[in-house]
């Protein structure tokens, strides 16, 4: 996995816990603005991140294989990668 792959990668963990622990606190405030601007703003960029990441390097789940002609079988597998 090269540098630019592992950053792009560990971005995508960073916005997917910001999105869920977004969607977390609005399950108990709903009506808070800021919130949910928060929550859209993330969710936005995430999967902004998402599809570069899928462009450049292959699908990140099993939900579209045939887009990528299973690509994801040619990397590495998790327990090749370090970390």
């Amino acid at each position: 996995m090269n540098p630019n792959q592992q950053m792009l990668l560990y971005q995508i963990m960073k916005y997917q816990f910001a999105v869920l622990d977004s969607a977390l606190f609005l399950d108990t405030h709903p009506n808070d603005p800021t919130a949910l601007s928060y929550h859209n703003n993330y969710s936005n960029t995430l999967k902004q991140l998402r599809a570069e990441y899928e462009r450049n390097y292959g699908p990140l789940t099993i939900q579209y294989p045939d887009r990528y002609y299973w690509r994801y079988i040619k990397g590495p597998w998790p327990w090749e990668i370090n970390y």
